[in-house]
């Protein structure tokens, strides 16, 4: 495992380096540049607040293809019958900060920290995080946000007040955008998005995926 220097902004080369668990550095800050930079790699942070900053890059990676997600009965009813009401980056703070604070199962903390918060609503007022709301009325019931890198969206977190809301969100996301989007990054998996189509591939295939996406940009 590498030590980054906080001076410096670069990592190891994912596709060659294999941590324990997916782990491929530990260390250096989370300033937007080097965020932004992570993610081009296909490197994303995830720690305890207050421990070290680790840095992954799982392999395999869980991802979804925007043409092979899938949408149950159920859920297709609930969409027809506009139960909610959807926008884009209308309340990116509302969402990080509910995302924050929802409950996890098997967790008694969160992962996000006051700092990467204030990194991603930073990147998003630089147009490069987005968040997507899902909601009741005027309340903000559920929703998600992540990083737009080109054709690929790097998914970060979701949380749902009422049942189904970050699930008809998440549909509505792929089914407006599926024709420019590529890949979504899912990162790690859930059950949750496993049932709407994600899948595991291969750190290999995801890397080669990214790498021709940033060429593109």
């Amino acid at each position: 495992m590498v030590r980054l220097d906080e001076n410096e902004i670069s990592f190891p080369d994912p596709e060659l380096y294999d941590g324990q668990e997916g782990v491929v550095a530990f260390g250096g800050d989370l300033s937007v540049e080097r965020i932004w930079f992570a993610y081009q790699l296909g490197i994303f942070p995830w720690y305890e607040p207050g421990d070290e900053i680790l840095w992954w890059c799982p392999d395999p990676r869980f991802v979804l293809v925007p043409d092979e997600l899938k949408v149950s009965k159920s859920m297709r009813k609930i969409l027809n019958r506009n139960v909610f009401s959807f926008s884009e980056n209308q309340d990116f703070r509302g969402v990080i900060r509910n995302c924050q604070q929802a409950a996890r199962k098997g967790q008694t903390g969160t992962w996000l920290s006051d700092e990467l918060m204030q990194t991603f609503i930073r990147l998003h007022d630089y147009g490069l995080a987005k968040s997507i709301e899902v909601w009741q009325g005027e309340e903000l019931v559920g929703g998600f946000y992540g990083l737009q890198i080109g054709n690929v969206f790097c998914g970060e977190s979701m949380f749902a007040k009422v049942s189904n809301a970050s699930k008809a969100g998440f549909i509505h996301f792929v089914e407006r955008h599926k024709d420019q989007l590529e890949l979504i990054d899912c990162q790690s998996h859930t059950e949750h998005l496993e049932s709407l189509g994600a899948k595991m591939i291969p750190k290999k295939d995801f890397l080669k995926i990214l790498h021709e996406n940033n060429e593109r940009r």
